[in-house]
């Protein structure tokens, strides 16, 4: 079971976030985790997020991405972005995005990486989920939503 909370921060959490374009919202969760994160550099966690969106778009469709990597980090952490306007991501249904959740996981933690993962994709793939996530007028309305829907799906 992932622990949402241990993951994800309230002041990591944000709504209305004006980001014109895959490479600008990435830049900003980057700032956004590594003000919160000391043992991260903002420019390292971008370069990391960047290589693996390289590999193939972590846009999973329905207007949601999941970009993540790994870096040396003190534990797996998070934030969560709503886009003020969805931007294009090359994802899997050519949807632009406008709910990103950002993932950054130290290299020993193959497993947790994993099921984090999978239970934001479980989560993300629920239409009503989705509704009620953009529904939320603010960074603290998000989270609470966000880890309410979390812990009711026992993730």
């Amino acid at each position: 079971m992932v622990d949402i909370t241990r993951i994800l921060r309230r002041d990591c959490t944000l709504t209305d976030v004006g980001a014109q374009s895959r490479k600008r919202a990435l830049e900003l969760a980057s700032d956004l985790i590594a003000a919160h994160v000391p043992e991260l550099s903002a420019r390292a966690l971008f370069d990391g997020l960047m290589t693996r969106e390289r590999l193939g778009s972590t846009g999973l469709g329905e207007g949601v991405a999941i970009p993540h990597c790994r870096m040396p980090c003190p534990a797996i952490t998070g934030a969560l972005l709503k886009l003020a306007q969805p931007v294009e991501f090359d994802a899997l249904d050519d949807q632009p995005v406008d709910l990103i959740f950002v993932l950054v996981v130290p290299p020993e933690e193959t497993s947790a990486h994993l099921e984090t993962l999978a239970a934001l994709a479980r989560v993300f793939q629920n239409p009503d989920y989705r509704t009620r996530l953009r529904n939320q007028s603010s960074g603290d309305a998000l989270f609470d939503e966000f880890v309410g829907i979390m812990r009711a799906e026992g993730a």
